[in-house]
């Protein structure tokens, strides 16, 4: 009785923690931004050309993008440059089908809705990019961002006492760049790929004590999903590999049944291999449509990657977009990632082999700074990883403290110095303070933290909120010129 009054004791609080974040979240929804830009103009593309094109015709979605995206793809007369035609005709868009497979769902209804507008008498068009369309693009990048935020909540409340997990995610929903992807770029893949590798680490850990074959199936989609998302995912996949090598060696050293299990555990793991194969067939087939090739990413080859001179360092610590110095918080969380590793090794020799994998694989990428981006983007993926190790490291300093007031009051000061600090970040480069591509100086950018952004912040947050259209056009000029500025050096 009394072990099944704890459990509900904590039911009860893991729900109303969940309640607070989905109150957080509905509170912030004014904040979602339906623009459509750089990066996103691709994703969007594989959204948008289907559902009105029925077809990967992309030349109205470069035509109508934002005028950063279109310099150097659209010549003086107004026809996308040949040079971005692939040897099948199509228009080169290398970027990944999963958001769009994500959004599907919302631009339906947002279709369905304007057709039956327009037959009511409704002028707007029909033609994916008036505002229905956007803000249901938007609206589900937002959605899926939280389920993120939700999934590695609930994973982190496994090993940190829920108001620490509760803590923890609320500050890096705020203190990473998930807020920029989540928000302000809806139409890029970051924030759906926090959900797909959450939901995938979430799935697996709940079933990793006895994984049945068709807890393996849907294993298996879920990580065609997560892979469809975002290629780079792939190395989330280091989890399985830690986790099977123990299962195999089990399996060998069991002298009466060694061919059975091992071979059972073979044919499990040889069925999710099949399905995700399976469920990689959208981007198989893009890649087939645009390129000719279903195995060519559109990317920079494999064999130009820097294998042998990875950015270890850089990718950690370069003003141009280093990981640790522009959003400060994630070294603490992968400090509580290690402290997890010695605590837990049996999930955290697979997490922080997962998380390894994946900065290597960054650091070896050409274009390891992310271009234009603020902080290095490519982690958002990792949100649930930084979640997890951030409620370690609180529920760690808690134990400083005699007071579990103290505690959480020393915490919660120091977290939402953190959270202010990015978010004041953040308004730099996103009203082009600062440079959106390339080094920043750290003077400068200092200087407008304490000076610059407490003068701006309101006024600014106004148009944000009631002229965003101006506001936006007004960001794009900047970065053209920007952009016109660095070409020319």
């Amino acid at each position: 009785m009394q072990q099944d009054g704890a459990t509900t004791l904590a039911d009860s609080g893991g729900r109303k923690s969940e309640r607070i974040l989905v109150f957080l979240f509905l509170l912030s929804l004014p904040l979602i931004n339906p623009w459509i830009r750089g990066d996103g103009v691709g994703y969007y593309a594989f959204a948008r050309a289907p559902l009105i094109e029925h077809s990967l015709n992309f030349e109205d979605d470069y035509l109508n993008a934002n005028s950063g995206f279109r310099e150097h793809r659209v010549d003086a007369t107004g026809r996308v440059k040949t040079f971005f035609r692939t040897r099948t005709g199509h228009l080169d868009n290398h970027f990944s089908v999963g958001p769009a497979i994500l959004w599907a769902p919302f631009l339906l209804l947002a279709h369905g809705a304007v057709l039956l507008a327009r037959a009511a008498g409704s002028t707007v068009a029909a033609d994916g990019f008036s505002a229905p369309y956007r803000i249901a693009m938007a609206f589900a990048t937002a959605l899926y961002g939280f389920l993120s935020l939700l999934l590695s909540f609930r994973l982190a409340s496994k090993y940190a006492p829920r108001h620490w997990a509760l803590l923890a995610t609320i500050s890096i929903w705020w203190a990473s760049s998930l807020p920029v992807y989540m928000y302000f770029n809806p139409s890029w893949s970051h924030a759906q790929s926090a959900f797909a590798v959450a939901l995938f680490l979430w799935y697996w850990h709940e079933t990793r004590e006895g994984r049945t074959l068709r807890q393996w199936l849907l294993l298996a989609l879920i990580t065609g999903l997560m892979l469809n998302v975002y290629f780079a995912n792939v190395m989330v996949l280091a989890v399985l590999l830690v986790e099977a090598i123990p299962q195999y060696l089990a399996a060998f050293r069991t002298a009466p049944s060694r061919g059975r299990k091992a071979g059972s555990l073979f044919l499990r793991h040889a069925a999710f291999g099949l399905v995700v194969l399976i469920s990689l067939f959208p981007t198989f087939l893009s890649r087939y449509i645009i390129y000719g090739n279903p195995f060519e990413s559109g990317y920079i080859p494999l064999k130009n990657w820097l294998w042998r001179s990875p950015f270890f360092i850089a990718v950690l610590f370069s003003s141009n977009h280093g990981l640790f110095v522009w959003t400060p918080i994630l070294l603490l969380s992968v400090i509580g990632l290690f402290l997890f590793w010695r605590s837990q090794p049996h999930v955290g020799t697979a997490f922080i082999a997962a998380a390894l994998a994946f900065y290597f694989f960054i650091a070896c990428y050409p274009d390891w700074a992310g271009i234009s981006s603020f902080g290095n983007r490519f982690f958002v993926s990792l949100t649930a990883f930084f979640i997890l190790g951030l409620g370690v490291v609180l529920d760690r300093f808690a134990r400083l403290f005699r007071k579990p007031s103290a505690a959480m009051a020393s915490a919660t000061f120091g977290l939402a110095c953190f959270v202010l600090w990015n978010l004041a970040f953040v308004f730099q480069w996103g009203a082009h303070l600062i440079p959106a591509r390339g080094p920043i100086s750290w003077s400068e950018m200092i200087h407008n933290q304490f000076l610059v952004v407490p003068r701006r912040v309101s006024a600014d947050l106004q148009l944000y909120l009631f002229r965003r259209r101006d506001m936006m056009q007004q960001i794009e000029q900047r970065d053209v010129d920007q952009l016109k500025k660095l070409n020319e050096e």
